[in-house]
């Protein structure tokens, strides 16, 4: 054999050589979920997996408290449980000396589970104003809630909030209107969505109880004429009846005082004094 194909044999086991220990050492590291997002205090499922054969070591490392649940020796299945605020976990695998690893990132979420729909004022006469008020007291993350209002399954008014807090905030949200006839016909009710779906969860949505506005409507005008109409002449012959029993008993008080007003006065006189007169 010549040396130029000794070399070239030697050439081609060393690339093979080379090529074999990189695709050992190029692994991959997935997380499952990629997102997470878990209600304050509550539990998730976290898978661990990687593209190693023979990996030496893995693992889950994060300040949660995390449980073992089953293993095998490509993945490792954990977990998490107490989640009470945002954090990221890193899922680990070492491989032919080289570890790779892979995090995840963990949100949390407080329900709406508490709307509170107001009325103010419950009684309201046709054409007046009222408002409608809409209170959610802790809700997170905030930027992810929507509160509509409905008439019915009208949708009056909705609002998207926003902000990056991290802890449980309250959310309002206000609508003016005037009473119609349609107001006193139909309940009014408010909705909370909750939009998890950028940090790797779904739509959550609640609804307050109904509400009812009362709608007094005051009668027409030609109406209110013949009532204050009648009323006033009710009250001219109740004012009339008393005042001619009064004139009826003055005169006949007079007339029975006047006759035993000249008897009296005639006892009174002299026996003298009538005797001349008679």
């Amino acid at each position: 054999m010549s040396s130029l194909s000794r070399w070239g044999l030697h050439a081609t086991l060393l690339a093979l050589l080379c090529c074999s220990e990189s695709s050992e050492a190029a692994f991959e590291v997935h997380t499952w979920p990629e997102r997470l997002v878990v209600e304050n205090g509550g539990s998730r499922t976290v898978n661990c997996s990687t593209s190693c054969a023979n990996p030496v070591t893995g693992g889950l490392e994060t300040t949660l408290e995390k449980t073992l649940l089953e293993e095998q020796p490509q993945w490792k299945s954990f977990r998490i449980s107490n989640v009470s605020q945002n954090t990221v976990l890193f899922c680990y695998f070492t491989c032919a000396g080289e570890q790779q690893s892979k995090s995840l990132n963990v949100s949390t979420y407080q329900f709406p589970k508490q709307i509170i729909l107001q009325l103010q004022p419950v009684w309201v006469t046709l054409g007046q104003p009222f408002t409608i008020e809409c209170r959610v007291p802790t809700v997170k993350p905030l930027e992810s809630l929507t509160l509509t209002l409905f008439r019915g399954k009208e949708t009056l008014h909705s609002q998207t909030f926003s902000g990056g807090a991290t802890d449980p905030q309250e959310a309002r949200v206000t609508f003016n209107s005037t009473a119609s006839k349609e107001d006193g016909l139909l309940n009014f009710s408010c909705q909370a969505e909750l939009d998890l779906r950028s940090h790797g969860g779904d739509i959550l949505r609640n609804i307050s109880e109904n509400k009812v506005l009362q709608v007094y409507e005051p009668p027409p005008e030609n109406q209110m004429v013949i009532i204050v109409t009648v009323v006033s002449v009710l009250l001219f012959l109740f004012v009339m009846s008393v005042l001619l029993c009064f004139i009826f008993g003055q005169h006949w008080r007079q007339r029975r005082m006047g006759t035993y007003g000249v008897r009296a006065a005639w006892r009174r006189l002299p026996q003298v004094f009538r005797v001349q007169h008679m």
